[in-house]
This record gives structure tokens, C-alpha cells and sequence, in this order.
């Protein structure tokens, strides 16, 4: 139950920050919102590949908070550590090339961070 409550207090924190433009607020919580609601693209009820587009999403999210999200940024709010936090973007890195690029080109202007 901490760890939930960890993370609304980062999800709070995040909407609340006058640094990130409102923009990537709705795109951030209109993919959470995907992720969190009942319905999904594939139902779930089909074998592996109702899971896939969860993973999918979840890919994006990550994707765009490392990627177009100021690291130093989302770190100022991130509670669980520097260590937890690179592992985090590392795994997103690697779950990004999932993403479909007409995504990436659409939804956002997608721009990696050097570090």
C-alpha cells in the first residue's frame, strides 16, 4: 500500500509542477488513463495478446517520461531513489522500441536525453 501512495503522491506532484507544460500533463494522464481503464484495444480475454497492448501502453508511458520529460525533472519528484530511478529509465529504454514510431512521431517530438 506505500508504494501506491508513493506513487499518487508523484502523479500529484507531477500535475501540480508549473515546469511541465500542460501539453505533456494530458498526454501523461490520457495514456495512464488507457492503462488504468477497463477498456482496452484487445480485450484482455484473448491469449497474449490482450496483455500485449497493456505492455504496449505501458512502454509509452515510460517511454515519454524519460524521453520527453526533463530527467532532473521527474527526479526532484521521484520518492523511491537514484537507484530505482535508473533502473527505471534503463527498462524504458529497452521497453521504448516497442512503441510504434508513428506514435512517437504524433504524439510527441521525440527527443532522448543524452544522459
Amino acid at each position: 500500500m506505500r508504494f501506491f501512495k508513493k506513487l499518487k503522491i508523484f502523479i500529484m506532484q507531477l500535475a501540480r509542477d508549473k515546469r511541465i507544460p500542460s501539453r505533456d500533463k494530458k498526454i501523461i494522464f490520457f495514456l495512464l488513463f488507457l492503462i488504468i481503464s477497463p477498456f482496452d484495444l484487445i480485450p484482455d480475454s484473448k491469449p497474449i495478446l490482450g496483455q500485449l497492448d497493456d505492455l504496449v501502453m505501458m512502454a509509452m508511458v515510460l517511454d515519454y517520461f524519460f524521453t520527453v520529460l526533463d530527467s532532473s525533472l521527474l527526479l526532484s519528484h521521484y520518492p523511491w531513489g537514484m537507484k530505482s530511478f535508473a533502473m527505471l529509465r534503463n527498462f524504458a529504454r529497452m521497453f521504448g522500441c516497442i512503441v510504434p514510431r508513428f506514435i512517437k512521431k504524433n504524439l510527441w517530438s521525440y527527443v532522448p536525453d543524452p544522459y
